[in-house]
């Protein structure tokens, strides 16, 4: 493909520069935290439904809506590398919301980190959800059954990227699809803040680990 270069010609972009791009992302990611995280958006995974988004205005500045999916556009920042500034997130209406993930593969689940904005540059983070469970099913395996990941409580006073083991009854449970549900959040009335939700495990070993599953 061709892209527009900083002297205004053209320059080849080719398809294994993009998945270097992407590779490198992913392994900025994992150095960060010491993980994968398989809900990056430059690795695949989307953002396939979300609650009502908290909107400014008859028209949304905020958001632009795609197609006929009642999926925003911005919605993509929750799987992105967080530029840790204050507003850049996903704001959910309300103090309870939820929303649904597609990984970029099926994996065997281990922890959840989510993030919200730092303390040192945020003077208001009522915004923040509270209490959260996350779910995880696969839709091509046990009739796409959901299941328990995790239950937790994001904690204003400790760091602004908190991660959550599964539960040990999740055991070698595949998923290719999660959900976080907060049903509070620190305080705000109108709206929930979204900064990133990272989904980490390791994938299955073999084709036989799939077929046990269904």
């Amino acid at each position: 493909m061709n892209v527009k270069g900083a002297d205004n010609g053209n320059m080849e972009v080719s398809l294994d520069d993009i998945i270097m791009t992407a590779r490198d992302t992913l392994m900025k990611e994992i150095q960060r935290l010491g993980r994968v995280d398989y809900a990056l958006s430059s690795g695949g995974a989307k953002v396939v439904r979300h609650s009502e988004p908290f909107i400014i205005g008859k028209v949304g500045r905020w958001f632009q809506k795609i197609s006929l999916t009642m999926v925003y556009k911005d919605s993509e920042k929750m799987l992105k590398p967080s530029s840790r500034e204050p507003d850049q997130c996903f704001p959910l209406k309300g103090d309870s919301g939820f929303i649904q993930i597609r990984l970029r593969t099926t994996i065997i689940p281990e922890a959840i980190t989510l993030e919200h904005v730092d303390k040192a540059v945020a003077y208001d983070r009522s915004s923040a959800p509270k209490n959260c469970r996350v779910y995880g099913w696969h839709e091509g395996y046990n009739d796409g059954k959901m299941f328990l990941l995790a239950e937790f409580s994001y904690d204003l006073e400790k760091s602004n990227a908190q991660t959550f083991n599964v539960l040990d009854s999740v055991g070698s449970g595949l998923v290719d699809t999660v959900r976080l549900d907060f049903t509070s959040n620190h305080g705000s009335p109108s709206h929930t803040c979204i900064y990133r939700l990272q989904v980490h495990g390791h994938e299955p070993t073999s084709v036989s680990m799939l077929a046990t599953q269904s």
